[in-house]
């Protein structure tokens, strides 16, 4: 069966997940992360794409980037995942493939998903009882946007900076949207999209990307979250 083309457009904010190969490990040591760090700034810088968020997990990593380029962010992950099992093989003494295929992903309309998928990514580490809050996980873009933390890979979007005047009022309104937890519906839609390769976004947004794209249904989920929700 062909695989479903992956729906990426300049500007729009894409959300990307990459597992490990059969859910391994893909870091092993405080180096391979900061390794990791390191080639995405220098790819990212290089292909053009802005990263907003991410996170570090042990098995598999979340991005939420956009670009001015529609191959922007296959570059970045082409080079950045050739690059990294390079240096990852040569300090674990092993060969073969880390990454399980493809990367998957999913557009995000900014105005109404794109903290909420800030949030998801930013949660990990809670979600799998890694930390008890985000700020105490190390790997993450949660203590640059929320706390101003110096992070070279982050580049604010234009929602997160219209949270606030100034610095200090934006990352105290992006904190006061992790005072409660993620309702499990839009835990399920983002984790859909992302498996589905599909628009997260309301309908109207879905329907501009169809026609965009030439491709008259089946690339959405539903629901809607309410805007700038801290919910």
């Amino acid at each position: 069966m062909a695989r479903r083309p992956r729906l990426v457009l300049p500007a729009v904010p894409l959300h990307i997940i990459q597992r490990g190969n059969n859910r391994t490990s893909c870091f092993s040591c405080e180096a391979d992360y900061l390794v990791y760090l390191t080639l995405a700034r220098q790819y990212a810088a290089e292909s053009a794409c802005q990263v907003h968020a991410y996170v570090l997990m042990t098995n598999h990593v979340h991005l939420l980037l956009s670009s001015g380029s529609k191959t922007g962010p296959s570059v970045l992950m082409r080079r950045l995942g050739q690059h990294y099992v390079q240096y990852f093989n040569r300090r674990h003494a092993r060969t073969g493939t880390l990454w399980e295929g493809r990367f998957r992903s999913c557009l995000v309309e900014d105005e109404r998903y794109l903290l909420v998928c800030q949030r998801y990514i930013e949660l990990n580490p809670v979600r799998a009882g890694m930390a008890g809050d985000p700020a105490h996980y190390r790997w993450s873009s949660y203590r640059a946007n929320a706390l101003g933390a110096e992070d070279n890979l982050v580049t604010p979007h234009l929602i997160y900076t219209g949270l606030g005047m100034h610095e200090g009022e934006r990352r105290a309104a992006y904190r006061d949207l992790f005072r409660e937890a993620m309702p499990e519906h839009l835990l399920a839609q983002i984790r859909q999209a992302g498996k589905a390769n599909a628009v997260l976004g309301a309908q109207d947004f879905v329907d501009d990307i169809a026609r965009k794209i030439g491709r008259p249904g089946g690339i959405g989920v539903r629901g809607r979250p309410k805007v700038r929700s801290g919910t």
